[in-house]
């Protein structure tokens, strides 16, 4: 990858980059965030559905993304005053922002897979 290899850069835009680069993984980084976005996307949910849809994640860590995830944008709750109460989780379109980087990691996590079960057959087949 020509930009991290790149000598060329000078130690302010190292700076800036590792900001800006932390300050996304901030926002998005972590095991389960991403994967609420995208739960999200096949429509709104309520907090039981959600967790349903992202397998291994718990109740007290769900309503923790959710509120990070709230507060930078990229979702919204719907309070339903009907009794009782119901709360749904809606993306917001901020979200949207976030297309191109969803997709990059699905290519890329798709053809890491490739590469580390390629690399695991070989290894099986010289033995």
């Amino acid at each position: 990858m020509e930009m991290v290899k790149n000598q060329a850069h000078s130690p302010q835009a190292c700076n800036k980059r590792l900001s800006a680069v932390g300050d996304a993984l901030y926002a998005i980084g972590g095991k389960w965030k991403l994967k609420i976005i995208i739960a999200l996307a096949d429509g709104n949910k309520r907090f039981n559905d959600l967790q349903r849809a992202v397998t291994g994640i718990s109740a007290r860590v769900l309503s923790t993304e959710l509120k990070e995830l709230e507060m930078n944008g990229f979702i919204s709750r719907r309070v339903y005053p009907d009794t009782p109460v119901m709360i749904e989780y809606v993306l917001a379109d901020y979200s949207d922002t976030l297309q191109p980087v969803l997709s990059a990691l699905s290519e890329w996590g798709t053809r890491h897979r490739e590469k580390i079960m390629s690399e695991a057959r070989m290894v099986t087949a010289n033995r």
